[in-house]
């Protein structure tokens, strides 16, 4: 399975990269092989003024259900502070389930792929770093082909970790 991390101001643990670092130290709770990305900065996809976006990605594997996953995500969003408001605006933690194998869903909870994958050259930068080759439903195409054919803009910048990982 592939997740993907971001936020773009400060929550509970302070800054935006020890958010995202908290989240990864407790996502190990529930997950098992974990190869997590860079840390790469990118501009907003939002008509709502807000400061930049710093993203990652990971794969790993987990014994949970995909429901179950996406509940345990939303916990970590709300821990770190995420209240929801208003849509595409800024947020101290964001954490997609982009997929789960080869499932293909679609519930108002949950759709599998990320309906917004392969759109989104933020995600899947960080994703192509660590699983080039990953399989992404429902044409099976690679998350490097899938980032080749995206616009080279807006530009994503790996900027990396600042050590504390």
């Amino acid at each position: 399975m592939a997740l993907a991390l971001g936020g773009n101001v400060p929550g509970a643990s302070g800054p935006v990269e020890h958010t995202l670092v908290e989240a990864l130290r407790q996502l190990e709770a529930v997950l098992s092989g974990i190869r997590a990305a860079s840390l790469y900065r990118s501009v907003p996809v939002s008509p709502v003024p807000q400061p930049d976006y710093l993203n990652t990605a990971l794969v790993a594997r987990t014994s949970l259900e995909p429901g179950e996953l996406l509940a345990f995500a939303k916990a970590l969003e709300l821990a770190a502070g995420r209240r929801r408001g208003e849509r595409f605006g800024p947020r101290p933690l964001d954490v997609d389930l982009l997929l789960y194998g080869n499932l293909e869903t679609s519930s108002p909870e949950l759709t599998l792929p990320h309906p917004r994958l392969r759109e989104r050259r933020f995600v899947l930068e960080p994703l192509a770093e660590i699983a080039p080759d990953l399989p992404v439903p429902p044409d099976g195409a690679a998350v490097r082909d899938l980032l080749a054919r995206l616009p080279s803009e807006p530009a994503v910048q790996r900027i990396g970790w600042s050590g504390q990982r």
